[in-house]
């Protein structure tokens, strides 16, 4: 490719061949919404001014507007998933996703623990006054901390389960609660 042909921004050819940078060219057609109506050239659709997503609001968003049950049912059945969701074929022996994730050394431990403070997060969204959060902290702590020794730390996390303690603690708290 010769010199000559190379189009570059200071080039009339550039300029031109851009039609006025971004957005300037206008649709040939009607424009048609998702639901296929059409919109209106003119409209506040032009810089997208008129978009706006708002999932705070919405059924979409895990995270929104939730009533205290609501709240609480999710704490509980994230803790049964991270603590007791699997049965060891052949045993008794619950273990959950919290347990799978402390196999990978260091990083799994420091992943399940975060998981683990997440959900006291949470319980301190619902209310828990700081000595309920503090014995959460507790919880978490010491299955933090021994679950960094290898095997034995993974041993004793499957059976310490110290996110299903944390929904003893806090459901005992809010049964206290006046509604």
């Amino acid at each position: 490719m010769a010199n000559e042909e190379i189009i570059s921004p200071g080039d009339a050819r550039f300029t031109s061949s851009r039609r006025g940078g971004f957005g300037a060219r206008r649709p040939q057609g009607p424009v048609i919404d998702q639901e296929g109506r059409e919109i209106p050239l003119n409209s506040p659709l032009e810089g997208f001014g008129r978009f706006h997503f708002d999932f705070a609001h919405s059924g979409a968003n895990p995270f929104g507007d939730l009533t205290r049950d609501q709240r609480m049912a999710r704490f509980e059945m994230l803790a049964k998933l991270l603590d007791v969701a699997f049965i060891l074929p052949g045993t008794k022996i619950r273990y959950g996703v919290d347990g799978i994730i402390r196999l990978i050394p260091v990083v799994g431990d420091i992943v399940a623990t975060a998981f683990s403070l997440w959900l006291v997060r949470e319980a301190r969204a619902l209310g828990a006054p700081w000595h309920v959060t503090a014995r959460m902290l507790g919880n978490v702590a010491v299955d933090g901390v021994v679950g960094m020794v290898p095997l034995a730390g993974d041993a004793f996390d499957v059976l310490f389960r110290a996110n299903m303690r944390n929904v003893r603690l806090l459901r005992r708290w809010l049964d206290k609660q006046p509604r």
